[in-house]
């Protein structure tokens, strides 16, 4: 077959290929960094002759231009696998909705739904010398989003990083309907944060010094995480693995100083197993063509069998708050959606399934309203409405600057005592207090 000439055929404008989209279709975006382009100017531009067009993708780095005129909603709605602060401002336009799943079910869902997609578009990195566009930092699930669409359009972007390693991280052009080559737009950073608080360095601390030689590695996206990976980079251990839903640039710094070798991984030795990456350049041209990395599906990095075969399984991810009874919510502000549920509590079971494994939430104790009230992480109750991210039954070891303790197995007096401990002190009478009311307080060393 003549690559060529079949690329040539199916080459068309974004505007020529945007026009297969009617009104009532679903239409999946891409994914996070690999979210269309030029697609998106172009159906934009067809604004006023469609509506109730579903489009659905997560993790959105800019302002898609279909949402950029006021009555956007009347035409587009967004369905969101994870919410980013930009989804959040089109949830309060009326324009968005979160839609709630495991992530590491979206593979299956795709293949086993009834309404798969009409039209699937994403970002995809020039053509190689075998007919193969690569998906760069997002094989996730977008072989599943490309098996069940009736129609696929491909993004060319000579600037996506050129992901290997793995499997189901790229398509065929016997697969895809139509090309275009986009504006080749710089890929979409998410920026590594701040410098790191005086509270991340004492959580980082205290996770730190709990994870042996030989562990391999998951961390969330957060300060406090980006915090532990910049304290491991600068520690002693060796010999480190990686396998995450999620790649970093904390990863990137982990690596360059010599602690990643994946020598000790029961699977994927040698190998960074990672199911998407988000970040900076820096970390864009450490994944490009960079054969330790393993790009797979998130039904296969975040897949719980995965996770437990790898002994000392090291899992870091963050909590917006949680109660005494042990339930983290990982998610919402109450019925105020921040995220999603992602991959955590999928690490939470398989690092405790591990030979050797932990999982660490980690928060800060409190945190300071845009009144400037401080307020405690740790409440007696979630809010009406919170969103139960981890159940109290899985949850393992909790970590604020003041200490960490491990609540498994631990009795409904218990936990309560251990949670308070670790809150901050100006919150801990009126914590006891509500314990008491709860009848989950027993002082043991009354």
């Amino acid at each position: 077959m003549d690559y060529a000439k079949e690329y040539e055929q199916k080459l068309v404008t974004a505007d020529e290929a945007v026009k297969i989209i009617k009104s009532g279709d679903w239409v999946d975006y891409g994914w996070c960094n690999g979210t269309v382009d030029a697609l998106d100017k172009a159906l934009a531009k067809r604004t006023d002759e469609l509506t109730d067009i579903n489009l659905r993708g997560g993790i959105l780095l800019k302002l898609p231009a279909v949402f950029e005129r006021e009555d956007a909603g009347e035409h587009f709605t967004w369905n969101s696998w994870h919410m980013s602060g930009i989804e959040r401002k089109l949830i309060n336009r009326g324009c968005a909705y979160y839609a709630p799943i495991r992530y590491s079910e979206l593979p299956r869902y795709y293949r086993d739904s009834a309404t798969p997609d009409d039209v699937a578009m994403l970002q995809v990195t020039p053509m190689d010398k075998h007919g193969y566009f690569n998906f760069g930092p997002n094989a996730s699930h977008l072989m599943a989003v490309c098996e069940t669409a009736k129609k696929i359009i491909v993004e060319v972007n000579q600037n996506m990083p050129r992901c290997l390693g793995g499997f189901e991280n790229g398509i065929h052009i016997s697969q895809v309907d139509f090309i275009v080559e986009g504006e080749n737009p710089p890929i979409a950073e998410m920026g590594a944060g701040g410098a790191p608080t005086d509270v991340d360095i004492a959580v980082a601390k205290l996770i730190v010094e709990e994870i042996p030689n030989g562990a391999c590695l998951q961390l969330g996206i957060g300060g406090m995480p980006n915090t532990v990976g910049s304290m491991i980079a600068e520690s002693d251990l060796k010999d480190l693995g990686v396998h995450t839903e999620m790649y970093v640039d904390a990863f990137v710094d982990i690596a360059k100083a010599g602690k990643i070798n994946g020598s000790k991984k029961n699977i994927d030795r040698f190998r960074q197993a990672y199911a998407f990456g988000c970040g900076t350049k820096k970390m864009y041209d450490y994944i490009d063509n960079n054969p330790e990395l393993l790009s797979a599906p998130v039904n296969y990095t975040n897949d719980i069998r995965s996770i437990s075969a790898l002994d000392n399984f090291i899992s870091i991810n963050n909590a917006v708050d949680l109660d005494l009874f042990g339930q983290i919510n990982a998610e919402s502000a109450g019925v105020k959606q921040i995220s999603g549920a992602g991959g955590q509590l999928d690490f939470v079971l398989g690092a405790y399934l591990s030979n050797g494994g932990k999982s660490f939430i980690c928060c800060s104790s409190t945190f300071k309203t845009k009144d400037g009230q401080l307020k405690s992480r740790i409440v007696p109750t979630l809010a009406p409405g919170s969103i139960v991210t981890d159940t109290r039954a899985n949850t393992h070891y909790v970590v604020t600057e003041y200490g960490k303790v491990n609540l498994k197995g631990l009795s409904a007096w218990q936990r309560a005592e251990a949670l308070i401990s670790i809150a901050h002190p100006d919150f801990r009478d009126e914590l006891i207090a509500e314990a008491d009311k709860l009848k989950i307080w027993r002082r043991s060393n009354k």
